[in-house]
């Protein structure tokens, strides 16, 4: 994963380059931002992604131009989990606690259906275990409408800053509150769709959100 590109030039001391470390914070993420070059110009995209194995996936809509630009094209996608925002005794040490990932690589497109269909399908089980025997099989329309993504686990690093707040030393007997003020990702109770046909009960994977 460490090559003279990804390694870390600044607060190094905070880089991971293990794939226990990257797998955690990609497992623990939906939302990635991929960033790429179109006609010259930099894009970076939001979109849900997942992990399967030693690869990271993707998908979007066929017409997407933006997923036709990333193929085979070099890319970079981050995924990002603020834990803290930091509290210090000057606003320069002022800052936020986070991990992070980034990896680079060249994307491919999932030609085959059958394998589009049972990756996507893992993705759904992979959020609600279960929910893939609920919901209606995917049409070949639907399948041929979607594009799917997926890129190696190999170039990048992870990037984690934890712990108390670090002020200058002679800072620390200042009168000044200091510390973390945490922050966290929380699902919560399922509400219903106003549409849902009568009689139709919660599922049990949902079943754990419903106190929120």
């Amino acid at each position: 994963m460490k090559t003279d590109f990804s390694r870390l030039r600044r607060m190094h001391e905070r880089g991971r380059y293990d794939r226990a470390a990257m797998d955690a914070v990609l497992d623990a993420g939906y939302l990635c931002h991929i960033g790429y070059v179109v006609d010259g110009r930099p894009c970076c995209t939001p979109t849900l992604y997942w992990r399967d194995g030693d690869r990271v996936y993707w998908h979007g809509s066929r017409a997407s131009r933006m997923l036709k630009a990333q193929r085979g094209a070099p890319v970079c996608l981050t995924v990002t989990h603020v834990d803290a925002l930091v509290l210090a005794r000057s606003g320069f040490h002022s800052s936020a606690r986070y991990r992070s990932a980034m990896l680079f690589g060249r994307p491919e497109m999932i030609e085959d259906e059958a394998a589009k269909d049972a990756l996507m399908n893992g993705f759904i089980d992979g959020l609600w275990p279960g929910r893939v025997a609920d919901i209606r099989a995917a049409t070949a329309k639907e399948l041929k409408a979607t594009s799917l993504l997926t890129m190696p686990i190999g170039e990048g690093a992870v990037k984690i800053s934890e712990g108390p707040p670090g002020d200058d030393e002679e800072d620390y007997a200042l009168p000044i509150w200091a510390g973390l003020l945490p922050v966290a990702t929380v699902l919560g109770p399922p509400q219903p769709c106003p549409r849902l046909a009568e009689g139709v009960p919660l599922p049990d994977y949902l079943r754990p959100f419903a106190k929120g």
